[in-house]
């Protein structure tokens, strides 16, 4: 796993155009990490294994929040002059991120595009769906919320943050109950 991350990390930077990651990437990275963290729960710290452990892990951490970071800038870069990149190329993650920031990109270039022309200014940016968090009192299968975003399985006594619309029906139907957030 660390030779297939430096290897991509080591792409990313050399390339200005955002590079192919593998299916699931994020997700066995992350699984990788919580096995290295792991395992090094379970070593005397003083071994020579557990230093070693401990410089794998501090490595993989540097290398994904520089490779996060440089395919944020690249998206932001692209999505600021309008163009896009293709979803081949994303995760699914990354689709989710890509999703909130093209938006933004279009009002600023039609901000700055009705400046320059001495027009009335209007931002029309979409506003993010209100959330609502609920305390599960039945088992739900998963659903798709109002934003199409795919939420569950729950058990009993799980808690999520579900978009308004679904949280009102989900309480309606007595199964779940709105938690407040202070």
């Amino acid at each position: 796993m660390y030779n297939e991350l430096y290897e991509i990390w080591k792409q990313e930077l050399e390339n200005t155009e955002v590079q192919k990651l593998p299916p699931e990437f994020y997700s066995r990275m992350a699984n990788y990490l919580r096995r290295l963290k792991e395992e090094s729960r379970m070593l005397d710290k003083r071994t020579v294994k557990a230093n070693l452990l401990k410089g794998e892990m501090r490595n993989v951490r540097r290398m994904l929040c520089e490779l996060i970071q440089v395919r944020y800038k690249k998206l932001v870069k692209k999505a600021s002059k309008g163009q896009k990149v293709s979803q081949d190329f994303l995760t699914t993650e990354e689709e989710k991120i890509y999703a909130g920031v093209f938006p933004l990109a279009e009002a600023c270039q039609s901000f700055v595009k009705n400046l320059l022309e001495g027009h009335i200014l209007k931002i029309d940016v979409k506003q993010e769906q209100k959330r609502v968090v609920l305390r599960f009192l039945k088992e739900i299968p998963a659903i798709i919320g109002a934003d199409m975003g795919t939420y569950g399985p729950f058990k009993v006594e799980d808690v999520a943050s579900l978009p308004v619309e679904n949280a009102k029906i989900l309480v309606k139907q007595g199964l779940a109950e709105r938690v407040e957030v202070s």
